[in-house]
C-alpha cells in the first residue's frame, strides 16, 4: 500500500463529494447542509491531501505500520463522521440519534491524528 498515494486520492474523492454539495447548495439556494460540506472538505478533501503530501515529502514516516493505521483510523472516523452529519442536516436522525457514532467517529479521527503526530515524532529523520 502506497500511504501517501492512497491518502492523495481519497482526498480527491472527497472534494468532489464536497464540491458537488456547494454546487447544489448554491444552486438551490439551500445552505442546510454548509457544516457538512465544510467537514467534507476539511477533514476530507484537506487534510487527506496534506497527509499525503507530508508522507510523499517525508517518505520514512509512510514506511511504517504507524502511516497505515494513521490512513485507515482517520478514513473511517472521517467517513463515519461524514454520514452521520448528512442524516442529521437532512433530518434522517435526530442529535439524540447521534450517540455513540458521532463520537466514536470523533474518537476515531483523534485517534488517527495523535497516530499521525507519534508518526512523526519517531520516524521523522
Amino acid at each position: 500500500m502506497n500511504i501517501s498515494r492512497s491518502f492523495i486520492l481519497v482526498g480527491a474523492a472527497f472534494l468532489i463529494i464536497g464540491v458537488s454539495f456547494g454546487i447544489f447548495m448554491g444552486g438551490s439556494g439551500d445552505h442546510t447542509f454548509a457544516p457538512l460540506h465544510a467537514h467534507i472538505n476539511l477533514l476530507g478533501f484537506t487534510l487527506m491531501t496534506v497527509f499525503g503530501v507530508l508522507y510523499r515529502v517525508f517518505p520514512e514516516t509512510g514506511l511504517s505500520n504507524l502511516a497505515r493505521l494513521h490512513f485507515w483510523l482517520h478514513l473511517g472516523g472521517t467517513t463515519l463522521l461524514l454520514v452521520m452529519l448528512f442524516l442529521f442536516f437532512s433530518e434522517r436522525i435526530t442529535p439524540e440519534a447521534m450517540f455513540p457514532l458521532a463520537p466514536i467517529a470523533e474518537v476515531l479521527v483523534m485517534a488517527g491524528i495523535l497516530t499521525y503526530a507519534y508518526n512523526i515524532l519517531t520516524n521523522l529523520k
